[in-house]
């Protein structure tokens, strides 16, 4: 009589079998279009544990950032001060719309942001480019999203990864998207009144 140990075992075995099939038919290799979106937290934090990942493994990599630039963030502290060897970093932005409040000023920094960050991706000694809070710059056409489809479609190199955050990713970027993923808010203690907090929010 079989115990719950074996059964479970023999259980995983049969997973395990089905897994590794499915996993030797996954043989190729691509630069992927990762979008990070929605109104949950997590973003940012999620694409910066990729850029981590990269320098871990001694990939060289760049970040952008297209509206964070009012305050410091644990983030770009630490790759500034330890990685910038490896981790070319930009704050381009001057911080969210509603507090520069200058429209063209806006526009022209997130172009500037764009520029960078297409020499960037073009340089395929970058293995991944991430463009933090790119979504926000393309909602309020800051950028014209059909100039970064263009892009990202027909100049990126092929093995560069590069990752787009920010909430309300335009449909046409997720069209043309590896990976996607959608951070749903199902609670957030701003709501309660607490403030964004260091080593959570920055």
């Amino acid at each position: 009589m079989s115990t719950d140990s074996d059964r479970h075992a023999m259980k995983m075995a049969k997973k395990k079998a089905a897994r590794d099939k499915i996993m030797a038919t996954k043989t190729d290799e691509k630069g992927l279009i990762i979008v990070h979106t929605g109104k949950g937290k997590g973003k940012s934090s999620a694409a910066f544990g990729m850029i981590f990942r990269c320098i871990a493994h001694d990939m060289k990599c760049a970040v952008v950032q297209f509206i964070k630039g009012g305050m410091s963030t644990g983030e770009r502290d630490l790759i500034l001060s330890k990685f910038s060897d490896i981790c070319e970093f930009y704050t381009m932005g001057e911080g969210f719309t509603w507090e520069t409040q200058d429209r063209d000023r806006d526009v022209e920094m997130a172009q500037a942001a764009w520029e960078k960050a297409k020499e960037l991706i073009r340089d395929p000694s970058n293995k991944m480019v991430l463009l933090d809070e790119i979504n926000i710059a393309l909602r309020y056409d800051y950028i014209d999203i059909n100039e970064v489809v263009r892009f990202l479609s027909e100049e990126k190199p092929p093995m560069t990864h590069v990752v787009l955050t920010g909430r309300n990713a335009k449909d046409e970027l997720i069209e043309i998207a590896d990976l996607v993923t959608e951070m749903e808010l199902i609670k957030h203690p701003f709501r309660s009144g607490i403030k964004a907090q260091i080593g959570v929010e920055y």
